[in-house]
């Protein structure tokens, strides 16, 4: 604690005076996140330093294995963050960030080390999904490092999935007013992945390149004009 302790010192003192106008500006003005995103709680996961974000730039929503519950499932925090994100903040883009060496997902392929923990082993069944793609789509002499890896990038794509269940998101969705994102981040290498829905698959960040994209409004076209036609015509 005494480092924390320095660091708020040194907050206070050094960095805050340079952009106190900022943190004005934010505290007379609120925010306004450009995104929302959900990544996993580990300590060496940091979304605004891995975005290099400023105060008020990123909503971010973290909890262990950056799992979206279904919306049918509960309401907890990560219902409320992205229902908050939407509709009240009005955020245009959702990122779902996975990473390397998780240990959420190093519990989903060893069950028993989660025997004393049952509430992580009860929020892992969100992502039990990912771990059986794994187990019966990809090769079984996977070294473990690869396997943990293939499961933290399979189960960003279900989460994207869970979301799409959240009403706010779908509505959203249906008229093309916010997109949907899948990072993975490699913490020993600091590369950020991107998937492309288009392609359903994870690929390198290109500077300069348009960023993929996993699911946007366009792929969830209107069936509201073929319902008038059908009603129009009765």
């Amino acid at each position: 604690m005494g480092d924390f302790l320095k660091g708020i010192s040194s907050f206070r003192g050094a960095v805050f005076p340079n952009h106190s106008a900022h943190y004005r500006k934010l505290a007379r003005e609120g925010q306004q996140p450009h995104a929302l995103m959900i990544s996993c709680a580990d300590s060496r996961v940091m979304p605004e330093t891995i975005t290099q974000s400023g105060p008020g730039d990123l909503f971010v929503c973290r909890n262990a294995g950056n799992i979206v519950p279904p919306f049918s499932t509960l309401n907890g925090g990560v219902s409320s963050a992205i229902e908050y994100a939407i509709l009240a903040l009005g955020v245009s883009d959702i990122v779902v960030c996975g990473h390397s060496d998780c240990g959420a997902m190093k519990g989903l392929c060893h069950p028993e080390m989660l025997a004393p923990m049952p509430n992580v082993a009860a929020w892992l069944r969100h992502s039990h999904a990912a771990y059986s793609i794994v187990c019966q789509a990809y090769p079984d002499d996977l070294s473990e490092t690869d396997r943990v890896r293939a499961v933290a990038m399979e189960n960003v794509v279900v989460q994207l999935d869970h979301l799409k269940t959240h009403p706010s998101v779908a509505a959203k969705l249906a008229t093309n007013e916010i997109t949907l994102h899948g990072w993975f981040f490699d913490i020993g290498t600091g590369e950020v992945q991107v998937y492309d829905g288009a392609l359903a698959t994870f690929t390198e960040v290109q500077e300069g390149e348009p960023l993929p994209v996993a699911i946007t409004g366009r792929d969830h076209p209107h069936v509201m004009p073929r319902v008038a036609a059908t009603l129009g015509g009765e």
